[in-house]
């Protein structure tokens, strides 16, 4: 045993006496070989991180994609929702327009029945004074009184009268008054002694009012 150990030694001491008698450039090139070796024998680990990357990347694109396709629907549906409102809003305007066409012309019906009423009242009480005015002409042309005749003019006359005062028509008083523009109308300024200049003189045609509302305005002389 002891020789075995012994010759052991002996070769260790040898290698290392050989290794040491090699040249340091020697050397160097031994240790560039070696790390080229191990630089080739892992030159494959890039091939592997780039798949690795691939295969992250992946599922990624999934992700966006399934993101896209989530919004497309939610826009779609905003889109849809949005096209029924506007539908029931049109047919709530249609129905509103069909309401005012129809309440318009119910309005303009009621109208027009109104003043048919209104014109048929008035000439309801207006046939009295026409049937005493034809009984005062047909008197007239029998008898040739002209007495008879003005007095049957008169009548008919203040029945004419009452007749529109009931319907609201009331006489302009000018004469004598301040000329009012929107009363009276002035066609004719006269020298008037006496007369404050303004002052209506006389009444070429009697005006009315109807109601508190000018219906015509009386046509007067006023002094200057």
């Amino acid at each position: 045993m002891k020789d075995t150990e012994k010759q052991d030694d002996e070769a260790t001491v040898a290698v290392a006496e050989e290794a040491a008698e090699q040249p340091v450039e020697d050397q160097e090139t031994d240790q560039a070989e070696a790390v080229t070796e191990r630089a080739d024998e892992g030159e494959d680990e890039p091939e592997a991180e780039t798949g690795d990357a691939e295969a992250l990347d992946e599922p990624e694109e999934a992700g966006a994609e399934a993101a896209a396709e989530i919004e497309e629907a939610a826009i779609a549906a905003d889109l849809e929702k949005a096209r029924a409102e506007a539908e029931s809003y049109l047919d709530d305007l249609r129905r509103l327009q069909a309401d005012f066409d129809n309440y318009r012309k119910r309005t303009l019906r009621e109208q027009t029945a109104r003043a048919a009423s209104a014109s048929q009242a008035l000439v309801a009480r207006l046939l009295p004074v026409l049937d005493n005015f034809e009984l005062a002409v047909t008197s007239a042309e029998q008898s040739r009184d002209f007495d008879r005749m003005l007095k049957g003019v008169e009548m008919v006359f203040g029945e004419l009268r009452e007749v529109l005062e009931g319907e609201g028509l009331v006489r302009i008083e000018a004469e004598g008054k301040p000329f009012d523009p929107e009363r009276h109308e002035a066609v004719i300024a006269v020298e008037e002694e006496g007369t404050e200049p303004g002052t209506v003189v006389d009444i070429v045609r009697t005006g009315y009012e109807l109601r508190g509302k000018v219906l015509r305005p009386a046509m007067v002389k006023v002094a200057k």
